[in-house]
């Protein structure tokens, strides 16, 4: 997937030193998403509720190159809508039921913009991975404007946040916009070329499946300078296993399971 992607987007050079945030052990996996609707205010708000510190969360544009919260490229999995979500005005969107496909209860949620999630994280203190998950075709549209969006209207309260990618091209274009905020290279399993695509862009970690993790594997990772976060991680056994192999973080659906671990 990342050995096919577009030119290289030449990173303007920075003189500052990238500062990594102190990130918890345990982070909420796009909220809250065992106990609510991921990507949603809702789950935002139950993950503070149950003890997490920090959250994960996908950011995508609507048609209008509007930011939300939304993590597949269509509408159909999460909201009571269909189509893609590139094609898809912010109003429609907005118009969704994105709640009740989890659970009754949840009904009238709605996908939230990322204006409207920086207001909730600012409220509950709650720092953020968050992870730019563009359409295809919008890669560097999608790092440009979140990283413009967040270094405008980032809670100056808050750590700094964590900007992390599957894709390199969204990474380089975050980094031109916003050289200060650390990122991370996310991959399923690291290939051969990991190093140079985490050079490429100046991350300060990577984020892998943790089904793909092994001691040593987390231990070259580690030595080449490199912190080692793991998703998404449900199980407590997984989870003592992988900070034992010094696992920075894991990213998990349920914040209660394991913290204090």
């Amino acid at each position: 997937m990342l050995s096919r992607r577009p030119a290289k987007i030449k990173i303007k050079k920075v003189t500052m030193e990238i500062h990594p945030p102190q990130v918890p052990r345990v982070i909420g996996h796009r909220g809250a998403a065992g106990h609510a609707p991921e990507n949603t205010i809702a789950s935002l708000k139950i993950a503070a509720a149950l003890g997490a510190h920090w959250v994960e969360f996908d950011v995508k544009l609507a048609s209008g190159g509007e930011l939300i919260l939304f993590h597949d490229n269509t509408l159909d999995r999460t909201t009571d809508g269909k189509g893609k979500v590139a094609e898809t005005p912010l109003g429609q969107i907005k118009a969704l039921d994105a709640g009740k496909w989890y659970q009754a209860g949840f009904a009238g949620e709605r996908v939230p913009t990322l204006d409207e999630a920086l207001v909730v994280l600012a409220r509950f203190s709650l720092g953020a991975n968050v992870e730019i998950k563009p359409c295809p075709g919008r890669e560097r549209e999608t790092g440009e404007t979140a990283a413009q969006a967040l270094k405008a209207r980032w809670p100056g309260r808050l750590p700094a946040p964590l900007v992390s990618s599957f894709s390199v091209a969204a990474l380089a274009a975050a980094a031109n916009q916003a050289p200060e905020f650390p990122r991370a290279l996310l991959f399923r399993e690291p290939p051969e070329n990991w190093r140079a695509l985490a050079e490429e862009i100046g991350a300060t970690a990577i984020h892998c499946n943790h089904q793909f993790l092994d001691r040593a594997r987390v231990a070259a990772l580690r030595e080449a300078g490199y912190a080692v976060r793991a998703y998404t991680v449900n199980d407590v056994r997984a989870a003592v296993q992988l900070f034992s192999w010094g696992v920075a973080s894991v990213f998990t659906d349920y914040p209660d399971r394991i913290i204090g671990v």
